[in-house]
């Protein structure tokens, strides 16, 4: 019901320049303008990135009321008391280490990923620092039998470029969530799809350096269960064409603990070379999950969408 009422208030927000991220779906279309109505992306109230953790308050017009919507210049900065390592698993294409950090130590392998569109989605990143913190306080709350991987910022390049637009794609161009070497293409139909600046899908499946490095650590690892975080509004994504039963069961559990829509909105959008496709084609449950809008975290939501994640069975 709450992402039901999100729905509809946001079809009444008046405002520019609005984004979606790449996601599978396979619904009936909807009307063409509905993306820059759900996706909310004040281009216009950002400054240039800086490494100050200042905050900012947009004040945006809707039919109803005027609303303050409070933004950070940058990712919430990862401090943790118990100062627990990250390992890189490779750099970006600007030389910006990739870094994963692992809770538990059971035989049952789960993954997080946030960042895939850098700067464009910084809350994602922010989401993943703030499960980071929390894990790093409160351990007990992984299972036994389980261990969990996060990879708080995929796309660090981007992220570091712009918190808009901007930092949508890597040092390359390239849509990452487009790179992945499962139903791959350099370029698709745009109708229904995020559009608002050349991007591309890679010269050749997996040809990005953040897209190698992720690859990689998947196949170095036994992971069962993968989530794949993005913004804004859309829903709970399940992987695989058509949807893979196992992700299906996943996005509908989150479904369960959360008011992310799902089935996910269609917005008549083809998606090629994405991460959650390819993770099932590795025998692995996926799913990607936006986040209510360009701005919040979600966290105390997605404290429930954790703990799905850690006690789901494949």
């Amino acid at each position: 019901m709450g992402g039901t009422i999100m729905f509809f208030i946001l079809l009444f927000v008046q405002m520019p320049n609005l984004s979606i991220s790449d996601k599978t779906g396979s619904l009936s279309p909807i009307p063409n303008n509905l993306p820059r109505l759900i996706a909310l992306e004040p281009t216009s109230n950002y400054q240039k990135e800086t490494q100050t953790l200042t905050s900012r308050i947009i004040t945006t017009q809707t039919s109803f009321a005027p609303t303050q919507i409070v933004s950070s210049s940058t990712p919430t900065s990862l401090t943790l008391s118990d100062e627990q390592q990250s390992e890189i698993i490779g750099y970006s294409v600007e030389g910006r280490p990739l870094k994963v950090y692992t809770f538990g130590n059971g035989d049952y392998e789960r993954m997080i990923v946030a960042g895939m569109h850098g700067g464009d989605e910084w809350n994602t990143i922010t989401l993943a620092n703030q499960l980071i913190k929390y894990l790093n306080q409160n351990s007990d709350v992984i299972p036994d039998d389980v261990t969990l991987y996060i990879l708080p910022n995929l796309n660090p390049d981007g992220e570091a470029h712009a918190h808009k637009k901007y930092g949508r794609v890597n040092h390359n161009g390239v849509d990452l969530n487009r790179n992945f070497p499962v139903n791959w293409q350099s370029d698709w139909d745009r109708g229904g799809c995020w559009n608002y600046l050349p991007t591309s899908g890679g010269t050749g499946p997996a040809s990005e350096a953040e897209t190698q490095a992720l690859i990689s650590f998947i196949e170095d690892h036994n992971i069962q269960a993968l989530l794949s975080y993005h913004s804004a509004a859309l829903g709970i994504f399940p992987g695989g064409l058509p949807w893979d039963q196992n992700s299906t069961r996943l996005a509908q559990a989150i479904a369960n603990v959360s008011s992310y829509p799902f089935p996910p909105i269609d917005t008549g959008c083809a998606y090629s070379g994405t991460l959650a496709d390819y993770a099932v084609s590795k025998g692995i449950a996926a799913v990607d999950l936006e986040l209510t809008n360009h701005f919040d975290t979600d966290f105390d939501k997605n404290l429930d969408v954790l703990n799905v994640l850690l006690n789901f069975v494949p």
